[in-house]
């Protein structure tokens, strides 16, 4: 605007247009138009002023605003724009790394459950492939006590085995007498010496000879399915002692899986009845499952959690006591006929060294498993040796099973599979309950608010607005 009478221009002020967008008239009211140039924005101001004044256009953007009706997008501006265009910007590059960070964490967990379940048929396949060899075995030389003496010392192996693996996988740089030496620290902090080497293994190698003596005993009398059944039950014996020795938590459940063990065992020693060689068979391997249960629960008493090189380093101790110390045994069977042998040459060394190595991989692979991947598969895969044994059992040596001792396999089977449930599985089990419960009143929800949305487009479409009360 110019001013009359000689005085100076002076600039009015800058009129701020706002972006038009969406028309957002109602259908049958008119819009109000300004002129052109710089009149328009007083046009826009009277025009304001008037909608204050009858309020007509006021309770329309009131509705509108409310509704959202007709693509209404109140305080939508460039500059907005602008800002969420950056924020959109940097947005994909931390979705990016999230991405990847779950897609890598999704990979090692599929890849340690497959590793798992590899190793899962491995330590089954290693048990299955011990137990029939023993059967083997028996067939040209029945000298149990030898077969687990001589097995036994096949257990120097183990950390040999470990420090290769270790150098092989780390590119290890200590010596293995350095490596050995600090494994030794299970001991305790002097390390290893002569009067700890007798006290502490010779405990746990008596243990170690005693129970797989009894096992071997108990496959001359049984089958190698019923012995790998009633084996499974020194899960129950863990947890029995566990409860009284080491004051572990109580559980009902796993109550209910020892009295389901102990079910078993009875049937399985009624099967033929209580008299003959299927009751001591059955007394045998309850037996071994008894002392592989001890053996356990004092290795986690005084040796508490040792890492692998520790048990590598264990193992192999004991194998060495077994050779120094418990050589003489065999030699004493020998003498007093009780266990007899021909010449060394006649000795079955095939399936002696066979039947050792199985062994020795079974017990690699349990040991180092429940590093590797979840202890609960290598419980899994001590389970599934049963069956395994049954299939060996019917199609090779066609035996037939009995209705009870089939139940009886059957219980203590699912009684090992009670004992595998985590401690905090009733708490688990009651919050995905409690989740699925609170999933259904969503989903309810969810249905009401598509229902009064499309209720809405509908009453928007026959040009009818609802305004809520609030």
């Amino acid at each position: 605007m110019t001013s009359t009478g000689g005085a100076p221009e002076r600039a009015e002020p800058p009129c701020i247009r706002p972006e038009p967008l969406v028309d957002t008239h109602l259908p049958g009211k008119a819009t109000p138009t300004g002129g052109g140039g710089g009149g328009g924005c007083a046009a826009v101001a009277d025009g304001g002023s008037k909608v204050t004044a009858n309020g007509v256009h006021d309770l329309e953007n009131r509705i509108l605003r409310i509704t959202g009706y007709y693509g209404y997008n109140p305080g939508y501006s460039s500059h907005r724009r602008e800002d969420g265009s950056e924020s959109n910007a940097e947005t994909p590059g931390s979705e990016t790394s999230d991405e990847s960070r779950s897609f890598q964490t999704c990979t090692n967990t599929a890849l340690k459950v497959l590793g798992g379940l590899l190793l899962v048929l491995c330590v089954s396949s290693s048990w299955v492939g011990t137990t029939q060899v023993v059967k083997l075995t028996f067939q040209s030389f029945s000298c149990p006590f030898f077969i687990s003496w001589f097995s036994s010392n096949w257990n120097i192996f183990f950390f040999p085995i470990y420090y290769s693996g270790l150098v092989v996988t780390t590119r290890e740089k200590q010596t293995p007498i350095q490596k050995f030496r600090e494994c030794s620290r299970l001991f305790g902090e002097d390390g290893m010496t002569l009067k700890l080497f007798v006290k502490r293994t010779a405990p746990f190698s008596i243990l170690w000879t005693l129970t797989n003596y009894l096992y071997l005993m108990a496959l001359k009398k049984l089958t190698a399915t019923d012995v790998s059944a009633l084996y499974c039950c020194h899960k129950a014996f863990v947890f029995l002692l566990s409860w009284i020795v080491l004051k572990d938590r109580f559980m009902g459940v796993r109550i209910v899986a020892a009295i389901m063990a102990i079910t078993g065992i009875v049937m399985m020693a009624y099967a033929d009845g209580f008299h003959g060689d299927s009751f001591v068979g059955v007394a045998l391997a309850v037996g071994s499952a008894s002392t592989s249960a001890l053996y356990k629960v004092l290795f986690k008493m005084f040796l508490g959690s040792a890492n692998i090189g520790e048990v590598a380093h264990f193992l192999s101790t004991m194998g060495f006591f077994n050779l120094i110390f418990i050589s003489c045994v065999p030699l004493i069977l020998y003498f007093t006929k009780v266990e007899h042998w021909g010449s060394v040459s006649s000795l079955p060394w095939g399936y002696l060294c066979g039947l050792a190595g199985l062994w020795l991989v079974f017990n690699i692979l349990v040991h180092v498993g429940v590093v590797l991947t979840y202890p609960i598969l290598i419980s899994i895969g001590t389970l599934l040796s049963v069956p395994g044994n049954a299939a060996v059992d019917v199609l090779k040596h066609e035996v037939i099973f009995s209705v009870v001792r089939l139940a009886a396999t059957c219980i203590i089977c699912l009684g090992f599979l009670l004992l595998l449930l985590p401690e905090e599985w009733d708490s688990a089990t009651l919050r995905f309950l409690a989740s699925i419960a609170d999933k259904k009143p969503e989903e309810h929800g969810e249905e009401l608010t598509e229902s009064s949305v499309n209720t809405r487009s509908r009453s928007r479409a026959n040009g009818t607005v609802s305004i809520p009360l609030a």
